[in-house]
């Protein structure tokens, strides 16, 4: 240990720490056993799909590519002027995930959102609104062997008024800061891994 002039200790980090005390913690690519696209194209998906209402930057859409993927979601729907695969700046972000990640263009989110109701999806619909839900408290209200279909909307405007509609519920992120908002693509990992939690642990238990 060293010690400054004002005699407190601080560790001294010029010399080598013993073997195995501090080592590099973080996994091998060999660790993580990743699979490759057409395996992870045939393995079962866990029945979520995101669809994206007017989505502005295509960087947030690739990044929402790249969180599907990660959490094995069934497809992505795009909407409107979201931007579309292959936009090199979704390409930036998804890292490769356009390639894994099912998805489908519509014009209107109307049609998008009718079409999954009639394949039984619930429509819950991600915005700040008077009649929202807490995130919290989804789980307890939708049996975790629910298809779910989250809308997410444009940064500025939120989900429009032809996508909330449609929508079964409305669930809306706690906040307890002073921006009250969140990126689109950091709701979309808060939303999914909320119903993944709830989906996996009641696969576990049945």
């Amino acid at each position: 240990m060293q010690t400054n002039n004002g005699g407190s200790s601080s560790p001294d980090f010029s010399e080598p720490q013993s073997a195995g005390v501090i080592r590099k913690l973080s996994k091998s690519m060999d660790e993580l056993k990743r699979i490759d696209i057409e395996t992870f194209k045939k393995n079962p998906k866990i029945p979520i799909v995101l669809v994206l209402d007017n989505i502005r930057s295509a960087l947030n859409v690739g990044s929402i590519f790249r969180t599907a993927d990660a959490f094995a979601c069934e497809k992505i729907i795009l909407c409107g002027y979201t931007a579309q695969p292959p936009h090199r700046e979704i390409l930036k972000t998804a890292l490769g995930a356009t390639e894994s990640v099912e998805w489908q263009h519509f014009e209107k989110i109307e049609i998008a959102l009718e079409i999954l109701k009639n394949e039984k999806f619930t429509l819950i619909a991600v915005e700040q609104a008077h009649n929202a839900l807490l995130l919290n408290e989804m789980t307890d209200l939708i049996p975790a062997d629910s298809k779910i279909a989250f809308i997410l909307g444009n940064e500025v405007n939120g989900v429009s008024d032809n996508a909330l509609i449609h929508a079964d519920i409305i669930v809306e992120i706690p906040q307890f800061g002073t921006k009250h908002s969140l990126n689109v693509a950091v709701t979309a990992g808060i939303v999914v891994w909320e119903w993944v939690k709830h989906f996996k642990f009641y696969q576990l238990i049945s």
